[in-house]
Order: structure tokens, then sequence, then C-alpha cells
């Protein structure tokens, strides 16, 4: 990353944490992007330049949310399958305490803001719809079902449904005054329990998939013809 770049993502980074500090002090409605770009010591306009919009500002991470899970599946090792790729993938962010998981007394208080505000519960909505389809094209993709997108989309969603499963267990554990510690021990087991009941079916379809681009066998003829 050259000198520029360095800048403007310092810039970016301030913007945001300065946002994100009002928005936890006052709640999302009553702060305005004037607000943000007064406490950030910046114009309205290059908040704007770096977030199009005020949720841009209080979900900053986004893009990386919504391509996750289609990254874990594009980066699974040779013999693996999407749903161990995935599950491996969740692990991974939870040894290493990412913090789009919220295993973190802390979220407690960034939750409480987006149950207060429809605008960030409509944007959760849209970045769970997001991810979801983002993982469904990359399947279509590696799968070669371009011409049925159909089973891609529902894997997805069972994948999906997974994930978002495994974080709303997360943030309820966090929101009782669970331990990070216990709250990781515990979801590791979950995960591995909740990726197990799904990993059958759509490894057996993954490793099918290449039979079934010729589409489903004929219907045996009957005595009447």
């Amino acid at each position: 990353m050259g000198l520029r770049d360095e800048k403007k993502q310092a810039t970016r980074t301030a913007i945001a944490d300065t946002a994100l500090s009002l928005f936890l002090s006052n709640g999302f409605d009553r702060v305005t992007v004037s607000d943000v770009a007064g406490a950030a010591r910046v114009s309205v306009n290059t908040v704007f330049n770096y977030f199009p919009t005020k949720e841009d500002l209080f979900f900053d991470r986004q893009a990386d949310v919504v391509q996750r899970l289609a990254r874990a599946a594009a980066g699974r090792a040779p013999g693996e399958s999407v749903v161990e790729a995935v599950h491996r993938a969740f692990l991974d962010a939870v040894r290493r305490n990412d913090p789009t998981l919220g295993i973190d007394s802390d979220i407690v208080a960034f939750w409480r803001v987006v149950d207060g505000s429809p605008a960030l519960q409509a944007r959760a909505r849209l970045l769970a719809e997001l991810t979801e389809a983002a993982l469904a094209e990359k399947l279509a993709e590696m799968s070669g079902t371009t011409t049925d997108p159909l089973v891609p989309h529902a894997t997805a969603a069972v994948i999906a449904g997974v994930d978002r499963a495994l974080h709303a267990e997360i943030r309820r554990r966090i929101s009782l005054g669970e331990h990070r510690d216990t709250v990781r021990t515990a979801i590791i087991s979950a995960a591995e329990r909740a990726f197990a009941a799904v990993r059958g079916g759509i490894d057996t379809y993954f490793e099918a998939v290449a039979g079934s681009e010729s589409g489903p066998e004929p219907h045996p003829k009957t005595a009447d013809g």
C-alpha cells in the first residue's frame, strides 16, 4: 500500500471510529452526517466520499462481511468440501477473535443501537441477503450449474442459515453476560454440530453435480406406453 492509500485508509478509519462513538453515545437516528463530519474535522463531502450513506458509516466493514462465505468456499483446500471450508473459516474467525463475530461484551452496546434503529435493522437484513447471494453466485460458478441456479441458491441458503444461527447464538450468549472464553468454547462445539447436520446432503450434491448437468433421468415407460 502506497503512502496515498495509507492516508486514505487512515482517514476512512478515523471517520468510521468517530461515527461509531457518536452512534453509541447518542443513538443512530439522533446523529447526523454533519455531526460526524464536525467531530472528525472533515467536510460533509469528505464523509460521503468514503461512506455513501449513514448506514455505511455504522456497518463500515460490510464489504468484508458480505464476501466472507463466498471467500471461504472459493478457498477450500484440495479434497475439502464446501461445507468443510466454510466451517474451517468460521473456526478460524472464532479463534482469532474476529471483531465481526462479536465475541466481546463491548458488542452489546453495538447491537443495542441496531435494535433502536429501523434503518439499521433493515441494513442488517440486507447484508444477510447479500452475503447469501454472493455465496450462491460463487457456488454456481464453482459447480458449473449456471443453467440451473436453483440448487446453488438453495445450498447457499442452507449454509448461510447455519452461519446466521451461529452468529445469533453468539449474540444471545454475550447479551446474557457469558464470558467470551465460555462463548468461544460453546460456539465451536455448536458449529461442529450445525455444520455436520448439513454436510452430508450438500457434499453429496457437489460430488454428483457434474452428472446432474445432463438433466433428470427419463421416466420409465409403463404398460400403457
